[in-house]
């Protein structure tokens, strides 16, 4: 079915495919502090309850926590380990979890664990969310992202709010892909917003936009408590090394400073929007802009053309998203230029 997929190495060509949405990894901005760390132990020993825990990893939780208005963080080695701690283990049987039904495969897989039913509802569909809280039973759970991870789009933030108060459920958000991009500082949709007291729990994950690698789960003091005690991702593996906190400490400080980058992607997004006649694209206003290229085959020799012209654009295939629906996952930088972008749409054009 032309679905098999492989490993590649990233070879010298222009970088239209990572999350690294400000430029931190490329650029070896946390320079500084891999000097600074230096001198921390490459390994934290054992897990947090053991002998993982650390003074720095607390302080960089306590740092995150403030930075996105929140009352704690736990820090988890992943967003994927996140999300699987997270749905696994808070939702109990005979409570009712709802997820956009373009939810990413770490949400899903933390929902399968759980002992707690679980319907979809069409994505950021907020009738078709009402009509599915009408019939939740227990503790009710309603699971979105800020931005989406193949469309690029963003959640009626506002809306769900709204009706999940309504029906008195708990809503969680993962904002990976908003992470460090969106809001002035970079601190996400749902602060962006202003509704960080709306929101039961929200996902922030380190290895997109922060350069580095880890995630943090927002929520109570109480959260916090319970994650500590009942989350196997976090209880049974090691815990980060003393290198990594650093460097996520240190990336959480540059967001602030991100003004200039955040504004060049915008005229990018904005430009990639106007110039993109004649390809059928997703609506999006962010980083990611997909481009529509029915059937594995058709997507892959498409990407293959762009590759052969020093362009890293990686397809995405059935059944990663649903077939007919294949796509070409085109990601805007703020270290990518006018003119990259108006050559790479300019080979799109001639190669669809």
């Amino acid at each position: 079915k032309q679905s098999f997929r492989q490993l590649k190495p990233v070879e010298d060509a222009i970088d239209f495919c990572s999350n690294d949405y400000l430029g931190i990894a490329r650029n070896r901005l946390l320079r500084q502090a891999t000097t600074l760390s230096d001198h921390l132990a490459s390994g934290s020993g054992g897990s947090r309850l053991l002998a993982g825990n650390y003074a720095l990893l607390e302080e960089t939780e306590q740092f995150i926590a403030s930075f996105h208005n929140a009352e704690a963080a736990l820090i988890f080695n992943s967003g994927y380990d996140a999300n699987l701690g997270l749905f696994s283990c808070v939702p109990q049987r005979g409570d009712t979890i709802l997820f956009d039904n373009l939810s990413h495969a770490s949400i899903r897989d933390g929902i399968r664990l759980s002992f707690a039913q679980s319907f979809s509802f069409a994505h950021n569909d907020v009738s078709d969310l009402e009509s599915k809280l009408c019939k939740a039973q227990g503790t009710i759970f309603v699971v979105t992202e800020s931005v989406f991870s193949m469309d690029g789009d963003s959640c009626p933030l506002a809306a769900m709010v709204k009706i999940c108060e309504q029906y008195q459920a708990h809503l969680i958000i993962d904002e990976a892909h908003a992470t460090g991009v969106i809001g002035s500082k970079g601190e996400g949709l749902v602060q962006k917003l202003g509704l960080e007291k709306s929101v039961f729990a929200r996902i922030h994950t380190f290895g997109k936009a922060c350069g580095v690698h880890g995630a943090a789960i927002l929520g109570s003091g109480l959260l916090k408590d319970y994650l500590v005690n009942f989350a196997r991702p976090f209880i049974y593996t090691t815990a980060l090394p003393p290198q990594s906190a650093a460097h996520i400490l240190a990336s959480y400080r540059l967001f602030p400073q991100m003004v200039p980058e955040r504004a060049h992607l915008a005229t990018l997004i904005s430009r990639f929007s106007q110039l993109a006649d004649g390809l059928e694209t997703l609506p999006s206003t962010t980083p990611i802009q997909a481009v529509i290229i029915p059937g594995n085959s058709r997507v892959r020799e498409v990407a293959a053309v762009l590759q052969q012209n020093r362009l890293d654009v990686r397809p995405v295939l059935y059944p990663t998203v649903p077939a007919g629906k294949e796509r070409l996952r085109i990601v805007l930088h703020s270290f990518n230029t006018q003119e990259e972008l108006d050559f790479l749409l300019n080979c799109l054009k001639n190669s669809v």
